[in-house]
This record gives C-alpha cells, structure tokens and sequence, in this order.
C-alpha cells in the first residue's frame, strides 16, 4: 500500500496529538528538574543522582540495543508501541502511591523502590522509542518530518510552559512526598490520554527485516557501519553531544548543596528550561525548509560550552535559572538534530535496527552520570565541568564527518 499525503496527514495528527497531551504530562514527570528533585528531598546525594541519571538519559536508551532485534522482527510495530507507552502509565502511577502511602522516617529506606519506578519508567520509554522510530519514518512523508519535530517542540514548550505554573504551585502547595504523588499521579493520566493517539496511527508497511538475536544483531550493526561511514560517525556524536542531557540534574544538586534551593527554585528552573526550549523551536521553526543539520549540530556543541561557563561564575540561586534557559535550547537542539539525522541515515526496512544502533551511541551518556557523581563527590563540581566540557569539544569531529547538508 502506498503512503498517500491522505495517509501520511492523518497519521501526522495522531503523532501531534500524542505530543501535545504528552506536553501536558511532561512537567508533572520532568527527567532534569522534578525527578533528581525528589530524589535529593528524599535523601539522595550525588552518587545517587548520578545513578538516576544514567537510568533515566543514557542508561535506558543503551537497551534499546537489546529491544531492537526482537521488535524488528515482527512485521508491524503498533501494538509494541502501545505496550511500552501503558506500561509508562502504571509505573507513574505506582510512583505517585507510593509517594502518597510514604509517611515519617520511611523517606530513605524507600529511595531504591523509587528507583524501580523510575527505571521501569526510563526502560519502557527506550522500548517505545523503536517501535515509535519505525513507524513514524514508514508513516509520515519526508517532507513533514522536520517541520513535524520543530512544531512539535512549539506545542510542546507552549503547553509546557503553561502547565508548568500548575507545578510550581503543586511543588509549593503541600510538602514532600505529597506534592511529587500528585504530580506523578496527574502525568499518568495525561500520558494515558496521550497514548490515544498512537492507537489512531495507520501503519501500512509491514517490516520484512528478520533477525535470529542479539549475535545477528551485531553482525548487522559490523556490516552497516562498513557500508554506511555516517552511521559510525553519528554514533561517535550521540556518544559525546549526548551527555549534554544529563547536565541539568546535577545543577539541581549543585543549586541545593551550594545555595540552598528550594522546591520553588525547582518550579523556577523548570520553567526557564521551557522558556529554552519554546525559542529555539521557534527559530527552527520558522526556518524548517532552510536551516541544515549542520548548524544546529555546531550551535548545539558551542551552547554546550557555554552552558558550562554560566555554571562557572554564577554566585547565588537567582542566577541559576539561566542555566536552564540555556539547558533548555541545547535540550531541544538535541533532540530535533539527533531525531532527524536518524531518520536520514537510515531506510524504511532498517529504522528499527538504526534506533537500536542509536543505543549504542548511549554508552558514554550511561556512563559519564555514574561518573560525574563520583567525580563530585571525590574531586567537587569543578573536575565534573572540566571533564564535561572536554567531552563536549570532542563532539565538533563527529559534526564534521557526518557533514550532513540536508
């Protein structure tokens, strides 16, 4: 069956209708503010963080590895997606009781429990995304991918950025553990609401890839990157760039170790990470049909460096909300850049094989929160900066040699 724009239009709304109630539950469930937020509440120190941010960013993307070859090898793709997504929904969910049924010295001694949560969470999120990469690619024309990606940024970060009022009132409404169960009991319901749309998606090509195992799988990715030069070197980039995203959470610890920041301080920051993100979406955005890949990589690694330098010389908590605001452009930039190239290097047969090739591009992002909580609590915040913006740099090599012009 063919992709008619008829097709392709309506599975363009599904998607889009997923994304915006997903905006809505975004806040109420937020990877870089609100999570390492009550974790620290609940007795989490650097280690800790560092461990919840590898889970969350990096760790739960490297399984896409091992999730890839077993759903490439079913034709459609669908009902994986919806799997991942409601299993989403019930680890929300069983946070937020948790969080509600938590009463005196409990906090502490159920921090791994949370844990669970959140890695069931984090997990099902990496499954999602390959059964999410598959289709989209086979579903969407090419045409309306990138405006796609940039507009579902500016719906993202306009809901987003309203909701994210409700939260700062929700964080200072009542005290920890209540006001994190609400909020992670509200986002699994949006989240539910969300799922409606990837019910409604037509999924026309069947995938004829087979795949024996993880062995074949990496037979697989030896070959391709053989025959496909970029693909090694987009990996070398989400292996370095990447890290990037796990920057945020150790600046909420470093705002409340250093300057005593408070649950509204949280509510703050998050909402300057969405002011970030709602601008640089716009930009790219506007300029969809002529802005090339290129310079979003350069500009993403160069606002990296500053984000760097601005958690340097800042001295008292009012100012860290810059850093978010910035946190939220090189978040967005990421995302957009790294989606996108994915879906260029790759094929419509392939697709899920790329996004499980893309979890070996998480390695370093796993890794570097494990040790950049190490490195905190041996060396101080200075030695993490330093390590961070060396890795960073490195990443301007990938961007060359991927040199891609579309």
């Amino acid at each position: 069956m063919e992709l008619t724009p008829k097709i392709s239009n309506h599975n363009f709304k599904s998607f889009l209708w997923h994304a915006t109630f997903l905006a809505f539950a975004k806040n109420f469930m937020d990877v870089d503010t609100i999570i390492p937020s009550m974790v620290v509440d609940a007795g989490g120190e650097a280690m800790q963080i560092g461990i919840l941010t590898a889970i969350m960013l990096g760790g739960s993307n490297f399984t896409q590895i091992f999730f890839a070859p077993y759903i490439s090898n079913k034709p459609f793709k669908k009902k994986h997606l919806l799997l991942g997504i409601n299993t989403r929904v019930m680890a929300l969910l069983g946070l937020g009781i948790l969080l509600f049924l938590l009463h005196g010295n409990q906090h502490t001694s159920v921090l791994w429990l949370m844990f669970f949560f959140i890695a069931t969470f984090s997990f099902a999120g990496a499954y999602t995304n390959v059964s999410y990469v598959d289709i989209f690619g086979k579903s969407v024309r090419q045409e309306k991918r990138k405006p796609f990606f940039s507009a579902n940024q500016i719906i993202s970060g306009l809901i987003v950025l309203s909701s994210a009022f409700l939260v700062k009132r929700l964080l200072e409404w009542k005290e920890y553990p209540v006001n994190y169960a609400f909020m992670f009991s509200i986002g699994a319901i949006l989240l539910l609401i969300a799922s409606a749309g990837f019910w409604s998606i037509k999924e026309i090509f069947p995938s004829k890839l087979k795949i024996s195992g993880i062995k074949s799988f990496f037979k697989i990715l030896q070959t391709e990157l053989k025959q496909n030069k970029k693909l090694g070197y987009f990996l070398g980039y989400i292996n370095t760039q990447g890290i990037a995203i796990s920057f945020l959470p150790f600046i909420i610890l470093y705002a409340k170790d250093t300057f005593n920041a408070q649950n509204a301080d949280t509510g703050v920051f998050l909402i300057y990470k969405i002011i970030g993100i709602v601008f640089v979406s716009i930009l790219v955005l506007l300029g969809a049909t002529k802005i090339k890949y290129n310079l979003l990589l350069y500009s993403n690694v160069l606002l990296s460096l500053f984000l760097v330098m601005m958690a340097f010389i800042i001295k008292d908590v009012a100012s860290v909300k810059y850093i978010f605001v910035l946190g939220g452009i090189v978040y967005s930039l990421f995302g957009i850049s790294m989606n996108g190239l994915l879906l260029e290097l790759s094929g419509n047969e392939n697709r899920a094989l790329y996004a499980g090739f893309a979890g070996a591009g998480n390695i370093l992002p796993a890794v570097f929160p494990l040790a950049g909580g190490t490195l905190i609590k041996e060396f101080g915040y200075p030695a993490f900066f330093i390590i961070f913006t060396l890795i960073i740099t490195m990443a301007a090599f990938f961007i060359f040699k991927i040199n891609c012009k579309k």
